[in-house]
C-alpha cells in the first residue's frame, strides 16, 4: 500500500510537471482523417503540425534520418499492443514505407525526402497497426488512461481501474527488482554465483 500511495503521488507531480493538459486534451478529428492527423491527434494531442515538425518528432535519436526501425516504432510496431504482428508483415511495411519515402535508396529517410514527400500531396498511409503507440509506459499510460479518466485532484482510493492496477503493479515489480540490486551491491560475496559444490552445508 505504501508503494501504491508513492507512485500514485508521484504521477500527480508527474502530470502536472508536464504542465496544464486541461489546454492540450486529444484535438477532434474527423473520422475520415487521415493516418498522421488521428496519429498527431491522440498520441500527441496537436493538430497543427508539418511536415519538418513531424518529421523532427519522429527522429527519435535526432540524427536527421529515419532508420527502418524508426519508421516501425512510429507506426507502432515495438509496442506491446503490436507483439503479434509477424516479422513478414513488419517486414512488408518497412519495405512500402522506403518505397515511398526513400527516393535515392540509401536504406533510410532524409528530412528533406519527408518534406518533399508531404508536399507533393501524399501523406503517410494506414498500415492497419493503430494509432502509433511509440512511448514509454509512463507516457503511454497518461495520455491514453490518466488524462482521460483522472486529474490532479483523484484521490488514490479511485485510482482502482485495470489499467491503473497494472501500472502500479509494474512499478512495484521495478520497485522490488531495484532494492534486490540494491542489497547483491552491498553484499561482498553474492552466494548464487557460487558453484553449489564450492557452497557451505552443500
Amino acid at each position: 500500500m505504501r508503494s501504491f500511495i508513492l507512485v500514485a503521488a508521484g504521477l500527480v507531480c508527474q502530470v502536472l510537471g508536464h504542465g496544464d493538459h486541461g489546454a492540450s486534451q486529444k484535438p477532434m478529428v474527423d473520422e475520415n482523417a487521415n493516418w498522421m492527423t488521428k496519429h498527431m491527434a491522440e498520441e500527441h494531442h496537436i493538430s497543427d503540425f508539418d511536415a519538418s515538425s513531424f518529421f523532427g518528432l519522429h527522429d527519435y535519436d535526432a540524427d536527421g534520418h529515419w532508420e527502418a526501425e524508426e519508421m516501425l516504432r512510429t507506426f507502432g510496431l515495438m509496442d506491446e499492443s503490436n507483439k503479434g504482428v509477424p516479422q513478414s508483415r513488419r517486414n512488408e511495411i518497412e519495405r512500402e514505407l522506403l518505397r515511398l519515402l526513400d527516393n535515392d535508396k540509401d536504406g533510410f529517410v532524409t528530412r528533406d525526402e519527408f518534406i518533399a514527400f508531404i508536399e507533393s500531396g501524399k501523406t503517410l498511409p494506414d498500415m492497419g497497426t493503430g494509432p502509433g503507440h511509440h512511448g514509454d509506459d509512463e507516457y503511454e499510460y497518461e495520455i491514453h488512461h490518466w488524462e482521460k479518466y483522472h486529474d490532479e485532484n483523484t484521490p488514490y482510493e479511485e485510482l482502482n481501474h485495470p489499467e491503473d492496477i497494472e501500472h502500479f503493479k509494474k512499478h512495484e515489480m521495478l520497485e522490488d527488482e531495484e532494492e534486490r540490486l540494491e542489497k547483491l551491491d552491498k553484499m561482498t560475496i553474492v552466494e548464487d554465483n557460487i558453484p553449489s559444490k564450492f557452497r557451505r552445508g552443500t
